[in-house]
């Protein structure tokens, strides 16, 4: 196998859950991975070495974004997304499809694409499957996703259907379109609503074309936590183990924890970005808000064992002023703060995997949040 070439390579097993390694030509990504979000070729309020040294080995792109400004011919010519953003590690993209669905305007929904309007400009486009791995593989990206229909849940079973169905025909064509290129891959989207049958036909479809790996999604879509571990139980045991499985736009800690004990490889969400530029923290001790008034005297760090320089350097009244203040540096601090969380309850779920300690692992991260840091706070 050369070094062009895309492979997975799992480690160690605890449970259904899974350490690994996915590897390709611009680097390894360890698995189970938790993805930043770089929506518009940027991980808002973060420099991207600042997101390297954290630990993410890969971050997220939004083709939906980034083909309406700046456009995907012109990151191209300026040499791909990797060299636009300076951030020459594994890249994946999702197809457009959710941000069609959800953010532009006079959409028109069709077996051959999507037309709609830009929510920028109203310039008209047209997003077919075909168009989505092109503009993909403008923008130089190492893992594509198919073109998929996301319906909102809770829905009618009939609805779902359709668009699981129409689902899968879109990622055959995504598939002739992408072809076989050396070091990158192509993923498919499980979808189905929240109808088991429809989950299974869908897993079943997608693993005889034989992509790369495979994705669920349709999920962290309005629907109670339940609902999402339901079906992540339902699909998995029809996921090949040999292949790497991504649960799209999740989540919360307790989301991304509860989904690796299900054999979930890869996360994504835009959630420690956003409530971080909303005074939201994320920590060993749970979620926080820095606009809360009991922070404004509060001398200590937000967490002084933590290796994140956000963390351990400024004070809790400092953060809490700066919020209050609608301070830059605010959101900046507070979104690396989230995204250092995320790396660390990453790397602590591979080490425990690999040790065989995921459920003493998972039992003491949960104590920790029920606990919270109520102890030391100023009198």
């Amino acid at each position: 196998m050369g070094a062009t070439d895309f492979s997975f390579h799992l480690h160690a097993r605890d449970g259904a859950a899974r350490t690994g390694e996915i590897r390709m030509p611009r680097g390894v990504i360890r698995t189970p991975a938790f993805m930043p979000v770089g929506t518009a070729a940027t991980v808002k309020g973060m420099y991207p070495e600042q997101v390297r040294a954290l630990g993410a080995d890969v971050v997220l792109g939004n083709t939906y974004h980034l083909m309406l400004r700046p456009g995907a011919e012109r990151v191209a010519k300026l040499g791909g997304l990797h060299r636009f953003m300076n951030w020459p590690h594994p890249i994946l993209t999702d197809s457009g499809g959710f941000q069609v669905m959800s953010l532009a305007n006079l959409r028109k929904l069709t077996e051959e694409g999507v037309t709609f309007q830009s929510h920028i400009d109203g310039s008209k486009h047209m997003l077919s499957p075909e168009r989505s791995v092109e503009i993909q593989n403008l923008l130089g990206s190492d893992i594509v996703m198919q073109l998929d229909e996301c319906v909102s849940l809770p829905c009618e079973d009939k609805v779902a259907e359709k668009a699981m169905r129409l689902s899968l025909r879109w990622a055959e064509r995504c598939k002739a379109a992408f072809g076989n290129p050396a070091g990158r891959a192509l993923f498919g989207i499980v979808q189905g609503g929240s109808v088991p049958r429809l989950r299974v036909e869908s897993a079943r479809e997608l693993v005889a074309m034989d992509l790369k790996g495979y994705a669920i999604g349709g999920l962290a879509v309005g629907e109670p936590q339940d609902v999402m571990l339901a079906m992540i139980e339902t699909v998995e045991p029809h996921l090949p183990l040999e292949k790497p499985r991504y649960l799209m736009g999740v989540g919360t800690p307790d989301d991304i924890v509860q989904a690796v004990c299900r054999g979930i490889d890869m996360f994504d969400c835009v959630m420690p970005t956003r409530a971080g530029r909303h005074g939201q923290i994320f920590t060993r001790f749970g979620r926080m808000n820095l606009k809360n008034a009991k922070h404004a005297d509060d001398p200590r760090p937000v967490d002084e064992a933590s290796s994140c320089p956000a963390a351990n350097g400024w004070s809790r009244a400092y953060l809490h002023h700066l919020v209050k203040s609608e301070e830059m540096l605010g959101k900046m601090l507070l979104t690396w703060v989230n995204l250092a969380y995320y790396q660390e309850l990453m790397a602590g779920l591979r080490a425990a995997i690999a040790a065989g300690r995921l459920d003493d692992f998972v039992a003491q991260t949960r104590d920790d949040w029920a606990r919270g840091d109520s102890a030391g706070e100023p009198a």
